[in-house]
């Protein structure tokens, strides 16, 4: 069905702009009706659908409303058809009335969503499929909700851990090119004046601040273009890609601190899922592309490989060889004992606070930390600068 690309006014005057697929201009001027607008123009788009994700708070809101009219009763039509004609997102006002025509086209809510998927993931939508399965939407919304809560807080805290080093780390790098291409050149031609032979380490000031002063403009790309050649790399080739993913767990600090936030998020949605009657399989197909990290995807799919062939659980992601003994010991009991989902939240809340509880202590460690490079780079300099000089007044005779 082809899109059209509307401008429309609705019943306070007020004029709106958007995309809709309409078979005709009697289809669009029907389906603006039913959202309250009059058609004012249109033009025909392409068939590719319009993109454009929906910001996690507003999906947060979504879903706390719907809940809130499912479980009161509304009629899930009528329930959304509210949500939309409230909302003031007009790609979320879009998405909803896409998501009525096609329920009063005889889908579920679970099919409206896989409409949309750069609005709806897969967990999105097999939670609630497992939803109306079982009958209780209402309360698989209600923890779809405290999932994108708990995604916002992860995210949260990711932003507070990396713009206090980001912001030192760009004044430590303007310090840097200041000495290197400003300062020190002041102080060179100073000291090779002297005439006096100069220790290694000056030398190597020398040369460094060379590059500073006559390739400042490499210095300053070069990174730029490697970072841009990795990011090809990565996206031609799945080798690469798989090797860079597997080389981020392990790198020192930052790799241990990436892969609690991974397992955390692993354990959440696989929580979530299996809490909701979905089967482990689907759980561990479903989470595959979720978890971010190429390396941590391949085990995923290796545990679930093995779990078809009739392994349990824990064996599984024992075999994969990437879990730690803490999240196998955790599946192990939930196995014994028929509480998957508990052991999987108690693996979730434990790597959540350690994550949380890392992030403070490298908060605290970042400035001092920094200061300490600052430090030894002035300590460099100083050194270099002044150690010809002293040399030469210890030789004066007075």
């Amino acid at each position: 069905m082809p899109q059209m690309q509307y401008k429309a006014m609705d019943e306070n005057g007020r004029t709106s702009a958007g995309v809709v697929e309409a078979a005709n201009a009697a289809d669009l001027e029907m389906r603006l009706s039913r959202m309250g607008l009059d058609l004012i123009n249109f033009k025909e788009r392409s068939a590719k659908r319009s993109g454009g994700t929906i910001p996690r708070r507003e999906m947060m809101g979504f879903t706390f409303h719907l809940e809130q009219l499912i479980t009161a009763g509304v009629p899930l039509v009528d329930g959304l058809v509210d949500l939309r004609d409230s909302t003031e997102s007009a790609r979320m006002r879009e998405v909803m009335a896409g998501m009525v025509e096609s329920i009063e086209g005889g889908k579920t809510l679970s099919g409206a969503m896989e409409e949309h998927p750069q609005v709806f993931d897969d967990v999105f939508v097999n939670l609630v499929k497992a939803g109306e399965f079982s009958g209780q939407v209402g309360e698989v919304l209600r923890s779809i909700t405290e999932n994108l809560k708990w995604q916002d807080e992860q995210a949260e805290q990711i932003k507070k851990l990396l713009m206090y080093p980001s912001i030192v780390g760009v004044v430590v790098t303007g310090v840097v090119f200041f000495l290197m291409s400003y300062l020190v050149p002041q102080l060179v031609a100073f000291i090779e004046n002297m005439g006096e032979t100069l220790p290694m380490h000056t030398q190597v000031l020398i040369m460094v601040s060379d590059v500073f002063v006559n390739y400042w403009y490499l210095v300053l790309i070069t990174p730029v273009l490697g970072f841009i050649g990795l990011l090809t790399l990565i996206r031609l080739s799945p080798s690469v890609a798989y090797t860079v993913d597997a080389l981020k767990l392990r790198v020192w600090v930052i790799g241990p601190l990436m892969k609690k936030i991974i397992l955390a998020r692993f354990a959440n949605y696989f929580a979530l899922m299996y809490a909701s009657g979905i089967t482990v399989l689907e759980c561990i197909r479903v989470i595959e592309g979720l978890v971010g990290n190429r390396a941590i995807q391949e085990a995923t799919h290796r545990a679930g490989r093995h779990i078809s062939d009739g392994a349990s659980i824990s064996a599984g992601f024992e075999y994969a060889g990437l879990f730690p003994p803490l999240v196998l010991r955790m599946l192990r009991v939930g196995e014994n004992t028929g509480a998957l989902d508990v052991a999987l939240k108690n693996i979730s809340y434990f790597y959540e606070r350690d994550v949380r509880d890392s992030m403070a202590r490298m908060q605290t460690l970042i400035g001092p930390a920094m200061t300490v490079v600052v430090g030894a780079v002035l300590f460099w300099v100083i050194i270099s600068v002044l150690g010809p000089i002293y040399d030469l007044i210890t030789k004066m005779k007075f």
